[in-house]
This record gives structure tokens, sequence and C-alpha cells, in this order.
């Protein structure tokens, strides 16, 4: 639907956000949109607060009650107040955010098959094109979580964000940590989902080098709040823009 002055709505609207943990505020003066079907790379240094803005659009973050302030809008549907299962799967049955966090948050004691099914919502998502994305999960369907490789398990992750059918992906840090291979597997599975399915998403990465090339826009925090914002393919052409707000050794 188009607003009034003929621009399209984003699917993601965050005006004016400042949140933290407790008393501590983390963020502040955060506003960006993000456009359906567009994917945006979140960049920065360790404690830089892309975590913290991650939780606070899933809603698990615990806000400070007086000086968290903003508006989260999804699809134009403002969602700060909701509870995280709210987010996820809106009562009127529209895609809502998925969600894979550092932790991957997998069920351990559940198979491989059981772990999707338990979550999988109506859509074009489902587990048998799950395991089309990610044949190793098709070869291990009957395995227990704990018994997957660290890969695995963030391959299972991603999979059961998917099959609850989002409108938007969050993942935090999906690289972390990897074997190389993996991490080149899981990139181009984030390729096709982001760049061929169309599914709009947020990827943290410290790296900008591993997550610019699948990715639309970036952005860059630093000290609570944002300090440069452009699209993918020019960062990606200008590296050198980012050594003031990475490592060399990030960035490179």
């Amino acid at each position: 639907m188009a607003e009034a002055n003929g621009a399209a709505q984003p699917l993601l609207r965050v005006e004016g956000l400042a949140c933290g943990y407790g008393e501590a505020l983390v963020l502040s003066g955060i506003s960006f949109e993000l456009q359906a079907g567009r994917s945006l790379a979140l960049l920065g240094r360790n404690g830089a607060g892309k975590t913290t803005l991650i939780d606070t659009l899933v809603g698990v973050a615990r806000l400070s009650a007086s000086r968290a302030t903003g508006r989260i809008a999804l699809a134009g549907r403002s969602i700060e107040r909701l509870a995280p299962h709210q987010r996820a799967a809106p009562a009127d049955g529209s895609g809502g955010i998925g969600w894979v966090p550092q932790q991957r948050n997998i069920f351990r004691s559940l198979t491989v098959h059981e772990n999707l099914s338990a979550v999988v919502r109506p859509g074009p998502w489902d587990a048998e094109r799950a395991y089309r994305m990610f044949p190793r999960l098709a070869d291990r369907r009957g395995h227990l979580g704990n018994q997957l490789s660290g890969g695995e398990q963030q391959m299972l992750a991603i999979a059961r964000a998917l099959v609850l059918n989002p409108r938007l992906l969050l993942l935090d840090e999906p690289l972390e940590g990897l074997a190389p291979i993996i991490v080149e597997e899981l990139l181009a599975a984030l390729h096709r989902i982001v760049r061929d399915e169309g599914l709009s998403a947020i990827v943290v990465e410290q790296h900008p080098a591993l997550v610019l090339g699948i990715t639309d826009e970036a952005i860059v925090l630093e000290r609570g709040g944002i300090a440069l914002r452009d699209s993918s393919a020019a960062l990606r052409s200008a590296p050198q823009r980012l050594e003031r707000f990475l490592s060399a050794a990030a960035v490179g």
C-alpha cells in the first residue's frame, strides 16, 4: 500500500529508538527503514550495540522503562509493545519476525525434523523446502540436535526461522566460529534466501567482506548511534570508508 506521499510503505520502520538493559542505555536516536525484499548488513565493533538492536526488534531485550523510547513498525503496525511470540506470529496470521540468535536456540533433545515440525506455520516454507536449502539437514533429519556439528546446528536454527514463514529474518552473527567450508555453504544459502527468494533480512556481522556481497544496504553502529549508512555495493568498492569504524583485519 502506498503512503500519502506516494512512497511505498517500508516493511520495517524504526524511529528514534533508545534502548538498553535495565537502566543502561546502549543505543539512542536509532532511525532507519527497510523496504520489503531488501536486506541490510548491521556492522560494528564488539560492544557497538548490534545484538542490542536485534534483541530490541525481536522483543527479548529488557528495556529501561524510564528511558526506552521510539517506535518499531512492521508492515505499518507498531510492535514495540508486543511480546516476542506476538512479533513472530501475529494474531492475524500474517508473517512476523524470524530470529536466529547467536545461541541458536534449537531443541537439542529433539530430532532435526521434530525441531522443524514443532514451529512450522502455514506458508511457502516447510520442512521439505528447508531440506532442499540445507541438504546436510535432510541427511540428518533423524539426528538429535545435540548430535549435530556447530555448522549443522546453525543451519537448523536458520531453517527453524524460515519455517515460521516470516516477513523479516534477523540473523545475529550466523557465521561466527564456523569452519570456512561451512561459512561458504551458509553464505550461498543466505544469498539464495535474500536474493533469489527475496526475503527481507537483517544480518549482523563483524566482517563486512563476508556479508556485503549478499545484502543491499549496510549500517555501521558506533557509540550508541548510526555512524554510517550506504549501499553494500558502495562500501564493497570503497572498504577504506569502514576502517574508521572497524578494525583493518575485519575490513580485510
